[in-house]
């Protein structure tokens, strides 16, 4: 079997660390890649996702634009009754665009 890269190390890591503490809470996951940011919350005991968004039709790639995607999906997770979540960041470093949507996603009703 091939070593897993630094990112899946850090991503099973990540997801093995909520698994043991999230208490049955969806899960907020993150994805970035160069250009979008794409962000849902999902029902891991029913496996279905409750709310998404990401910034796919022209709407930035900056800062600016992940803090409208947390925005974004703190109010669709509000009216799919979900208040409380477990952040995700997969094998991304808490940092920039990821740590700009959780902390608009925190500034618009989820806790976390």
């Amino acid at each position: 079997m091939a070593k897993l890269s630094l990112f899946a190390r850090r991503a099973r890591r990540v997801r093995t660390a909520l698994k043991a503490r999230s208490g049955g809470r969806p899960r907020l996951s993150v994805h970035r890649t160069g250009r979008h940011i794409y962000a849902q919350i999902i029902d891991d005991a029913q496996g279905r996702t409750l709310a998404a968004a990401n910034t796919l039709g022209g709407k930035g790639t900056d800062k600016d634009a992940a803090t409208r995607v947390g925005k974004e999906l703190a109010e669709a997770a509000k009216k799919a009754g979900v208040t409380s979540v477990v952040f995700d960041r997969g094998g991304f470093l808490f940092h920039g665009r990821v740590k700009a949507l959780a902390e608009a996603a925190r500034e618009g009703g989820l806790e976390f």
